[in-house]
Parts: structure tokens; sequence; C-alpha cells
């Protein structure tokens, strides 16, 4: 699986928001670290995973709950 990482203002040349709109709402709000967003070395510096966040653009993000008998619940 290749994983597309971009910086703040690669995500915002994509998606067509400012760098500073995404630091201060779209962290805080909708996306998630550690889904959506990694901070490498636990510093200060975020990259993002596209295909996440794509996903989650395009409404294709679902919900996986994982079961006791090793299979998974899409919910």
């Amino acid at each position: 699986m290749n994983i597309t990482l971009l910086t703040t203002d690669e995500l915002a040349e994509r998606i067509k928001y400012s760098p500073s709109y995404i630091r201060r709402h779209l962290i805080d709000n909708k996306l998630i670290e550690g889904i959506h967003f990694k901070r490498p070395f636990s510093g200060r510096k975020i990259l993002f995973i596209w295909e996440r966040i794509e996903s989650e653009i395009l409404g294709t993000e679902s919900l996986v709950i994982p079961m006791a008998s090793g299979g998974a619940y899409h919910g």
C-alpha cells in the first residue's frame, strides 16, 4: 500500500483551504491524530496521510469494528 504524506502547505493546495484554517479548525475538530495525520519523531511537524483524508472527503471512509472471532463489522 502506497501512503502519500503531505505537509500542511501541500494539503492546503490539494483541498483548497488555507494552511492556517487546516491548523486551527480541521486538526482540532475533524482530523484525528494517528488516522489522518502523524507527528513523526514526536515532533511539532505534522504529516497528513492523503489517502485517508481523500476517503474522508469523498465519503468512502467506513467504520470497521474488530470482532472477538477475528472478523470485522463494517458499519
